[in-house]
């Protein structure tokens, strides 16, 4: 009754607020523990290992997709069940589920140990380089399965009414990773072997916590003898499918920044690249947060048909996405050199290649945010397929376009314009579609 209460409040900013601060709180502090790794590599060790780090990412991304598949799509399979009163077999398969992504996590364990040499090698890296990436990817490779799991059990403890414990089960695991990076790459001199445990027991908490929750009967969801049932498998693939799609995507566009950095500047282009997307990152998730927060509002207004709170909520939500854009474009312009000096200092090659590279790149704040909830708006009004549109033309189609196109003819300028025009061109579509659905949503 309390959440209805809420959602009979007047559409007011303070009201709005009130939802989506919670989430942007939390998209905010996963953000920086993506983050952490590359603080303390980068001023631990060196910018060549910053470096590393960001040329293992897609072969990290793509141990890691096929679970974030089964996470996705079994949660809402399982939920399902559930909410039919099938709580024995949504047991059994929820059991199953876990164990399949078990499986797949030491099958993705192994083929990473065999592609690493021969992907760092066809990269043509300085020996320091490689060496970096093969230390980080063989440490962090060991802790293939309990990233896997924990990437299922943080879905599942929202589902099982746990929410409040996954978040302290983040913070927990980021805090860990902050105080073991330094503990493992300055007190004991592992190197970035030791940033790569770091992370892998960071990630671990979340693990360990869910296998002691899941484990009590009195939990709604819990282990319980598994039954095989390929129906049930195939449904999870399917319903996560689109969301193993964005972790492929995601590493196949870093893939292709990372050669043509190569290619055009070498390895301090990539050490600045990667800085620059830490940069992008962190102000996204303001955005992302945001659009999580808001999105229930949008389909309980959508199914109440009360067009009028709809259509409040979603132009007070404009003014807020264009009152953050500007904000954090001053501050990126402004703060710019204070910023890239966390990771390298002035005396390094990549301070100066990362200064010029994140105030051209800035300028795509003015559009990301209005994507990213364009894509939640479309989601949350049951409009799927618009919202997948969106999402893979922003995140794949026009990014391949513009790094095909601007290196060839601007060379390291067209490196840092592509993802300000991609945005742009995402924008456009994003207007398109909220103009054509206008009518039929009244927003």
């Amino acid at each position: 009754m309390e959440n209805l209460n809420a959602y009979s409040k007047p559409v007011t900013l303070k009201n709005i607020l009130k939802f989506a601060v919670p989430t942007i709180a939390m998209t905010v502090f996963m953000s920086f523990y993506t983050m952490v790794d590359g603080l303390f590599v980068s001023n631990l060790i060196s910018t060549e290992a910053l470096s590393a780090i960001n040329l293992t990412a897609p072969i990290i991304q793509l141990v890691t997709a096929i679970s974030t598949m089964l996470a996705t799509g079994g949660s809402a399979v399982i939920m399902k069940k559930i909410g039919e009163e099938k709580s024995e077999e949504a047991n059994e398969d929820f059991t199953f589920l876990i164990l399949v992504n078990v499986v797949v996590g030491i099958i993705m364990c192994i083929l990473g140990y065999l592609i690493m040499d021969s992907v760092f090698a066809s990269m043509d890296l300085s020996e320091n380089v490689s060496n970096y990436c093969s230390q980080y990817l063989s440490r962090y490779l060991l802790f293939t399965v309990p990233i896997l799991l924990m990437n299922n059990f943080t879905l599942y403890l929202i589902a099982s009414e746990k929410a409040t414990l996954s978040l302290v089960c983040s913070v927990a695991g980021g805090i860990l990773n902050i105080i073991l990076d330094y503990v493992f790459i300055s007190m004991i001199g592992m190197g970035i072997s030791g940033a790569a445990v770091a992370t892998g027991l960071g990630y671990s908490v979340t693990a360990f916590v869910g296998l002691f929750i899941f484990s009590k009967k009195s939990n709604l969801i819990h282990f319980k003898k598994p039954v095989f049932r390929f129906k049930v498998l195939v449904s999870s693939a399917s319903n996560g499918s689109s969301e193993m799609a964005t972790a492929l995507v995601t590493g196949i566009i870093t893939l292709m920044f990372n050669w043509t950095m190569l290619k055009y500047v070498g390895e301090d282009g990539v050490a600045a690249i990667t800085i620059i997307m830490y940069v992008l990152m962190f102000a996204s998730s303001l955005y992302t947060g945001y659009s999580y927060g808001v999105a229930p509002m949008i389909s309980f207004y959508y199914g109440e048909k009360n067009h009028k709170k709809l259509k409040k909520l979603i132009n007070t939500s404009l003014k807020v996405i264009g009152g953050i854009s500007i904000v954090t474009v001053f501050a990126s312009f402004v703060f710019t050199k204070p910023l890239v000096s966390i990771f390298a200092r002035p005396d390094n090659p990549v301070y100066d290649l990362a200064v010029t590279g994140n105030r051209v790149c800035t300028i795509a704040l003015l559009f990301i945010g209005f994507n990213i909830f364009a894509s939640g708006m479309f989601t949350a009004l049951s409009n799927g397929l618009t919202s997948a549109v969106l999402a893979f033309s922003r995140s794949f189609v026009f990014m391949v376009i513009t790094m095909l196109i601007l290196p060839a003819m601007l060379g390291i300028t067209g490196i840092w314009l592509a993802t300000p025009v991609a945005e742009l061109m995402a924008l456009v579509l994003s207007m398109i579609m909220f103009f054509k659905y206008k009518k039929r949503y009244l927003y």
